[in-house]
């Protein structure tokens, strides 16, 4: 037989894209047009509805960037389409190559009830599934013009205030048409036989079967009449798609989902809107197709839908009743997992479960973090804590040098905790269910042999509304298909019970976090974004500390229950994956600014009138500490009165270079003529931190232009030049503790202070820079006489350990790590560490000298400066603080962290408050991040505690209030099954046994009549 196969599936392409789909709906009749151009931000729907509109008509352009358009669309169906299914066909302007990332609308009809969303490949609205002729049609359109910002160069159309008002689409489409059914049935049979097709070897039986099918209906196909011919063609392909599975056929579960990003290319306030228009479309086709499972993750998404859009929300609370609509995730939103804070990660899984529960009455199992930039491997005991089960992850796909060696897999975590895991085949969470995706799911499964099935999530994100009608019509097809994977739409639970039952305990196991080899710079750009975050979580903590001791101990003082719970879920809010690792527009990140700066307004006024209420009437200085150990004679979580400033005074001298040392009896630091530390001796150990010959903060400029992701990527090659900054515009003592040196290079200018303060084991440097460097890195190197092979990087509730060697690949794709307040490097018996404020990237290397030693550099990133999606990023003045800590242990790292993030605060008073918990141990390995009332508001106390060395540890909590009882809890304040009774002895005391990293929740029931 001659070959003819590339003759049929060109012809196959040719005829299904010019004849059969344009002929699923018929002969358009234009809709009259109206139009209402919104000043200024979005309006609400009785507004929109009511609105003064004007003649418009097809092809005139509209939408300014961020501009909302409401089109009023009349007309009449025709007499001689009764019987008939009719549609409106809406094409706002819409660049079909992609599915989202540009303008979209939101249908209603006259009493303001939401429709459905359209977008580039759903843009279609039912009007009558059986016409009865003759019946008038009344549609409104609340068009939004989101701007095309997912490619091309730096442009000002990312902030509403710089994108001009020029318009950016046209109308393309107003009409009404009849929906061939027939026909779109046939367009699906094409797409799912022709792209199995394509996917078969070229020497399976099965493809040639498929070609010969598919030439006979190609022939059956009338090209001047479609739809009275689409019957004869289906009715060639039906045998072929009758044809079941092998049954060895790899299985895939298919969920509905779109990830819709809380923010990126667009505000928040467009992400209200893009929850809307999704959820809209996916009830809908709930209704139309009742076997179709959607899962739906982000709590905060759905809490806009209840606050924006009650009616949709209704829907979604019956389609979660009926079990097709599934919460999943269970956290506030998808967060970032390697800057946020570990009380904070904890509140994501606390704020997003306890919505779900109290919305939905639903207990989610499985975490969903799709799309997240690499996941903290103290994530699998904060999931468990939380009462789930199951992590789902697809990211790690996008890593650009090492293949993650499994797909369903045991992760086990910093503490040992572990979790059944899966990272879908498919590669993507925005899948099509189309020919190629299913064949590259089976292909691509790398534990064949011992599972057999794996989740493929489908539907557009980001503004492409969901999944479609098109991609459920593939689905069904595709159910028992020979020659395809199986599939089946089920919630992922059905998925996640099936594999875990199917390779259950001998899954293969991975250990610590999934580091993504991408998207590195995420831990640097947007400086102010992550200052925001970092001093934001530090004050809450010192909120809910101090509020709750004062309500504890002054009568009267009420616990902010409501206010906290606000502005935590806000912190939460700009958590998300592109908000915290700075990849957001322009406009994202000004708000996020504004929005820190109020949540610092609020939790000051809130840490000050506790401070007050607890330290009385008075004149004395009363000083607090929130750092959970003591300092300067205050307990950690309690306040002293001061009469004198602590520790010995430091002694200061010039040297002959014109340079400075200082000396404080525990440190001395001697800072050269260049204003670089050339020394910084442990006193007591007789050991100079700084190598041999080395200078340390030492602000290193390196060129920083990635090849793909401007604000996400550092590529390797940065590394490839450098220019150290040594220029001194001024070098002064500025007081007896503290050298001040200024440097001016390119456009920028940094001032920085060096101090050593009495009784300090640290040297602080706090650095302003008025930046204006344009696609360059600035770097902060401390090269470290220590011989270290890894590095100890602070995590969530403990520490992750780092190969600062690169012998292999995995190793060497890690040229940039996260840390949250320190990171240390040690040999046995001595280390350094340093600590910043409010800096998470990092990269640690190491050199041997000529003398033979090592030399381990620690650099911290401090700024970026990427032209994209932000073309303004970090450009302007910012103080970063940070500090070298000679001899430190993990534990002397650990308090060094919280000190510098937790200042002394003073007030007038009279009146010392002692700690409502403090835990003894001999090594201090027992750290309280966190001390609160219970969320019931029942007036017990909540404690948050960690094991911070990776050892086992043993102490004694001592509570400032006498108790009836103390259970150990989940995150969400429940008590734990099969946790250990605690005994509250005579003494008051509670023994406690943690082991390593272990976090543990303890609620503390005050005794009667306290």
């Amino acid at each position: 037989m001659h070959d003819d196969r590339r003759l049929v599936e060109q012809r196959l392409r040719r005829v299904l894209d010019e004849r059969v789909r344009p002929a699923v709906h018929g002969t358009p009749v234009p809709l009259a047009v109206e139009r209402w151009d919104a000043p200024g931000e979005p309006v609400p729907v009785a507004e929109g509805l009511a609105a003064g509109y004007r003649p418009a008509s097809v092809g005139e352009p509209w939408g300014p960037a961020w501009g909302t358009t409401w089109f009023r669309l009349t007309g009449q169906v025709p007499a001689a389409w009764a019987g008939r299914t009719v549609e409106a066909v809406l094409d706002l302007g819409f660049d079909r190559v992609q599915a989202g990332f540009q303008c979209e609308g939101l249908v209603y009809r006259e009493d303001g009830e939401a429709v459905k969303g359209i977008h580039p490949r759903n843009d279609w609205v039912r009007v009558a599934d059986s016409a009865a002729g003759g019946e008038d049609v009344l549609l409104y359109v609340e068009a939004a013009a989101n701007p095309v910002l997912n490619a091309g160069p730096p442009t000002p159309l990312g902030d509403r205030l710089t994108a001009g008002d020029a318009p950016l689409y046209r109308t393309a489409r107003l009409d009404l048409a009849v929906f061939h059914a027939e026909v779109w049935e046939l367009v699906r049979d094409f797409e799912v036989l022709g792209g199995l097709m394509a996917e078969l070897p070229e020497d399976d039986a099965r493809r040639w079967t498929l070609l010969r099918a598919i030439g006979r209906a190609l022939d059956a196909v009338d090209l001047e009449d479609v739809p009275g011919s689409a019957a004869a063609a289906r009715a060639e392909l039906a045998g072929v798609l009758a044809a079941p599975a092998h049954a060895s056929a790899h299985r895939l579960s298919a969920v509905g989902h779109a990830h819709i990003d809380s923010a990126w290319l667009w505000p928040l306030r467009e992400t209200v809107r893009k929850v809307a228009r999704t959820t809209a479309n996916v009830v809908a086709l709930m209704d139309e197709d009742p076997g179709f499972v959607f899962a739906m993750s982000q709590a905060q998404q759905l809490a806009w839908l209840k606050e924006h859009r009650p009616e949709i929300f209704r829907r979604v609370k019956e389609k979660v009743a009926e079990g097709t609509f599934v919460p999943v995730g269970g956290m506030w939103v998808e967060s970032d997992t390697n800057m946020v804070g570990g009380e904070a990660m904890a509140r994501q899984f606390v704020h997003g479960k306890r919505f779900f529960l109290e919305e939905f009455g639903v207990e989610t199992r499985e975490v969903w973090l799709p799309d997240s930039f690499g996941y903290t491997g103290a994530l699998p005991q904060l999931v468990k804590l939380s009462g789930s089960r199951w992590f789902l992850t697809q990211k790690i796909s996008w890593s650009q040098i090492n293949a993650f060696p499994h797909h369903t897999f045991w992760w086990e975590g910093i503490d040992g905790t572990r979790i059944f895991t899966h990272f879908p085949p498919i590669d993507t969470y925005n899948a099509e269910v189309t020919g190629d995706e299913l064949a590259h799911a089976a292909r691509n499964y790398r534990e064949k042999g011992r599972g057999t099935r794996s989740l493929v999530p489908f539907g557009f994100g980001d503004g492409g509304g969901g999944p479609t009608r098109e991609m459920l019509g593939r689905a069904r097809r595709v159910r028992d298909l020979e020659g395809s994977p199986r599939l089946e739409i089920e919630p992922p639970e059905a998925f996640f019970r099936a594999a875990h039952e199917e390779y259950g305990e001998d899954a293969p196991m991975w250990v610590g976090e999934l580091y993504l080899e991408l998207h590195r710079g995420t831990y640097t750009s947007q400086a102010k974004t992550k200052q925001g975050n970092r001093r934001s979580e530090s004050l809450l903590r010192e909120a809910e500390l101090w509020a709750a001791t004062a309500a504890v101990r002054v009568p009267g003082h009420a616990y902010p229950y409501e206010d906290l719970d606000r502005l935590w879920k806000t912190v939460l809010l700009h958590q998300f994956h592109d908000i915290l690792p700075g990849s957001s527009i322009a406009w994202v990140h000004r708000e996020a600014r504004e929005t820190y700066a109020r949540v610092r307004d609020e939790l000051l006024a809130i840490v000050g009138a506790a401070q007050r209420a607890l330290a009385g009437e008075g004149a004395d200085t009363v000083v607090f500490n929130a750092a959970p150990h003591a300092r300067d004679g205050v307990e950690g979580g309690g306040a002293a009165v001061r009469t004198a400033a602590p520790g010995a005074p430091v002694t200061s001298a010039p040297r002959e270079d014109g340079g400075f040392t200082l000396d404080n009896g525990l440190l001395r630091v001697a800072v050269d003529g260049r204003g670089l530390v050339v020394s910084a001796v442990d006193l007591a150990a007789g050991r100079d931190a700084i190598a041999p010959g080395g200078a340390g903060n030492l602000l290193q400029l390196h060129p920083d232009l990635p090849n793909l992701w401007d604000a996400w990527d550092v590529d390797e090659f940065y590394r490839n030049r450098v220019t150290d900054l040594t220029g001194v515009e001024s070098l002064t003592l500025a007081a007896p503790d503290t050298v001040e040196v200024t440097r001016a290079f390119g456009s920028s200018r940094v001032t920085q202070r060096l101090t050593l303060r009495p009784g300090a084991r640290a040297l602080e440097i706090d650095t302003e820079i008025d930046w204006h460097e344009r696609e360059k890195i600035l770097k902060a190197a401390f090269p470290l006489d220590v011989k270290a092979d890894v590095s100890a990087a602070e995590t969530q509730f403990g520490h992750v350990e780092r190969a600062t060697h690169t012998n292999t690949t995995w190793e060497s794709a890690k040229f940039e790590i996260c840390a949250h307040r320190w990171l240390r490097v040690g040999e046995p018996g001595w280390g350094a560490a340093v600590v910043n404020d409010s800096t998470y990237g990092h990269d640690v290397t190491r050199d041997v000298r000529a003398d033979g030693g090592q030399t381990t550099t620690v650099r911290l990133s401090l700024l970026r400066a990427p032209r994209y999606p932000d073309p303004e990023t970090d450009q302007g003045t910012h103080r970063l603080r940070y500090a070298l800590v000679p001899g430190a242990t993990v534990a002397d790292a650990v308090r060094e962290g919280h000190w510098i993030n937790l200042p002394e605060r003073s007030v007038t008073g009279s009146r010392a408050v002692a700690p409502l918990a403090a835990v003894e141990t001999a090594a201090g390995d027992v750290v309280i991040e966190a001390v609160k009332l219970a969320d019931d508001r029942s007036g017990d106390v909540v404690l948050r505690l960690y094991e911070a060395s990776g050892g086992r540890a043993a102490g004694t909590l001592r509570a400032g209030l006498p108790l009836a009882s103390v259970t150990a809890t989940d995150l969400l304040e429940r008590p734990l099954e099969d946790a250990p009774a605690y005994e509250v002895g005579a003494d008051g005391g509670v023994a406690l046994a943690l082991r390593p990293f272990e976090i543990l929740t303890l609620r503390l029931s005050p005794a009667a009549g306290r």
